[in-house]
């Protein structure tokens, strides 16, 4: 994977959404051809083996990648949304990040227990949303949890995968 064409792509926002957080803008990933195609064929090289019957897509950059590898792979999308985003009876989760208190939620229906899940988003810093979808899938109790982040924050002192000992998950660039 050519790494380096993520990272000299990727924008940083300083004090967004708040002074002192370096927002990792993945939008300039998304806009580009050939990284799109990049994280994309990357992803499905990790994935393409692991009988993926359901990817988790966290509101609302998750859902690009999301989506698009659910297509390649062949399997179903689920939306991890924020609240009242969702039509029909949900379950929820709170969780804090580093700039606040957030709640997600998934369709009551959305996986079972024959699922093998891949939960996707874009960027894991405090681990607070992951650690929230997770458990929002652990509810259903599928056969297998996967989890994939385009980016994964160490540089500020973060330590988001900590929340996942035990868990299969990946990255594609670490910052």
């Amino acid at each position: 994977m050519n790494k380096q064409l993520l990272i000299d792509n990727l924008r940083c926002i300083p004090d967004f959404p708040k002074k002192g957080i370096n927002f990792r803008d993945v939008t300039t990933l998304y806009k580009d051809a050939a990284c799109l195609k990049e994280m994309l064929d990357e992803m499905y090289e990790l994935y393409k083996d692991k009988g993926i019957t359901k990817i988790v897509g966290i509101e609302s950059r998750g859902f690009i990648m999301a989506a698009a590898l659910a297509a390649r792979l062949g399997c179903g999308m689920v939306m991890a949304r924020k609240p009242g985003k969702l039509p029909f009876t949900v379950i929820k989760e709170s969780f804090s990040k580093e700039y606040g208190v957030d709640t997600i939620e998934m369709h009551i229906d959305s996986i079972n227990n024959e699922d093998v899940v891949l939960i996707h988003d874009d960027l894991l810093a405090t681990g607070g949303t992951a650690k929230a979808a997770y458990k929002l899938v652990e509810h259903f109790h599928p056969k297998k949890i996967y989890m994939n982040f385009i980016i994964e924050i160490t540089d500020e002192g973060l330590h988001g995968r900590d929340e996942f000992k035990d868990i299969d998950l990946e990255t594609l660039i670490t910052i």
